[in-house]
């Protein structure tokens, strides 16, 4: 069972949401603008604020969808939801639907995790505001944000099948910003507000 609730957590997570929204408003195929990924900072960047706020709701819905369905098929134990919530995070990452890629998982990450550990999960929503409010980079808001969660779950006292998922869903959303940790690093990465027509393609 636990198999099939990560397969369906998986399928849920794959769903590209940011590329069937910027189709919606007339971007062919999103991952030929900007970052090139699917979530709702490059669909910010190239269709604008009202596409991206559906993206940003929609991911962060099927990702609670995902942890939620996985419990559905096995069990609602912390390991299910861990499950549910890492193979969500990976399907929107690795989409099947769209060859394997697709966004960074921060969204999704965060309706999985909300569903798996809520305290912990709200807990690093301020720390991603500050980040991202004095800082306008979205990509280490979102670095900061998940590295904050598996912490808080550590201090409060989640079970270590919740702690080891939440560490893996961070380890993902890291894994996914590499570029973004280059350019920041480098001084070169995009702050919000740009335009994908502003910022460099790579």
């Amino acid at each position: 069972m636990i198999v099939l609730a990560a397969a369906a957590a998986y399928v849920i997570g794959a769903v590209p949401v940011g590329y069937l929204v910027a189709r919606m408003f007339g971007i062919a195929d999103i991952r030929r603008h900007g970052s090139g990924t699917i979530g709702a900072t490059n669909v910010l960047r190239t269709a604008g604020r009202l596409p991206a706020i559906a993206t940003l709701l929609a991911d962060v819905a099927k990702g609670y969808l995902a942890a939620v369905t996985a419990a559905a098929i096995a069990g609602a134990e912390p390991g299910v939801l861990a499950v549910g919530a890492v193979a969500a995070v990976a399907g929107n990452c690795w989409s099947v639907f769209l060859g394997f890629r697709g966004g960074k998982g921060v969204a999704t990450g965060l309706g999985a995790l909300l569903r798996l550990m809520p305290l912990a999960t709200l807990a690093a929503l301020p720390v991603f505001l500050v980040v991202v409010i004095t800082t306008r980079f979205v990509s280490l808001g979102s670095l900061c944000g998940a590295a904050c969660v598996p912490f808080g779950a550590l201090a409060l006292g989640a079970s270590r099948a919740a702690v080891a998922g939440a560490f893996a869903v961070a380890a993902i959303v890291v894994l996914r910003h590499h570029e973004n940790i280059a350019r920041l690093r480098a001084g070169t990465e995009n702050r919000l507000g740009r335009r994908a027509s502003q910022a460099p393609t790579s």
